[in-house]
């Protein structure tokens, strides 16, 4: 069983990384209990967590996209090859957790935070030039993408109310091997393995689509 550290929502900040006026790659941690709920569909810029929203409603939010989590032990390793502090939120994930294995998480994997929410694993985070902007890292996303430890999004299955110190259960892991790692290699540097996507159900149809494209299946 994992902990969940801290609870992120979005603090709106001028973008001047991408051709939308907004961003809110800028995560703070909250206290208190933060509703989460299904979000509508992508390009209404809505997402999981209450008071949190997304500006570039082309590529992210919606129910696929509802949340995003990234593990403190992640964070903690790039801390260290960055040479900087990273707290909470700076990846732009509104769950930093401990002791849960985000990456190595299948796709439709079902974690219980608290009592009452219930999320679903359905696919990595692709870095983009507002992530690489907020980081200031030169050839940031190249180095995000080679170190291939994403994060992972995930959708509303039960809603509820979630605060830090929460515990979180693996529910219910589908036993297919497509974690959140592969997926995210398959879709960046290693296309060989774009077949095996095609095991989980669980994946988003843009994602099963893309799949099925590039390896001409039927």
């Amino acid at each position: 069983m994992g902990i969940l550290l801290s609870v992120n929502v979005g603090k709106p900040r001028t973008n001047p990384w991408k051709e939308v006026d907004l961003t809110g790659i800028d995560k703070q941690p909250v206290d208190g209990p933060v509703a989460v709920r299904a979000p509508g569909p992508k390009g209404t810029g809505e997402v999981g967590l209450a008071g949190d929203r997304v500006y570039d409603v082309k590529h992210h939010g919606g129910p696929d996209q509802a949340v995003y989590a990234y593990a403190r032990e992640d964070l903690d390793e790039w801390a260290e090859l960055l040479g900087r502090e990273l707290p909470g939120g700076v990846f732009g994930e509104n769950l930093t957790t401990v002791g849960v294995d985000v990456n190595g998480a299948e796709i439709g994997e079902r974690w219980r935070i608290g009592t009452d929410l219930l999320l679903e694993v359905s696919v990595p985070r692709l870095p983009c030039g507002t992530f690489q902007g907020w980081m200031a890292e030169r050839g940031w996303i190249k180095r995000f993408t080679e170190h291939a430890v994403s994060g992972a999004y995930l959708r509303v299955v039960e809603p509820g109310e979630i605060r830090a110190g929460d515990p979180v259960t693996v529910e219910h892991r589908p036993g297919h091997g497509v974690t959140v790692a592969l997926t995210f290699r398959a879709l960046t540097t290693e296309p060989e393995l774009l077949p095996r996507l095609l095991d989980a159900d669980a994946l988003p149809a843009d994602v099963r689509a893309t799949a099925r494209r590039r390896t001409g299946a039927a």
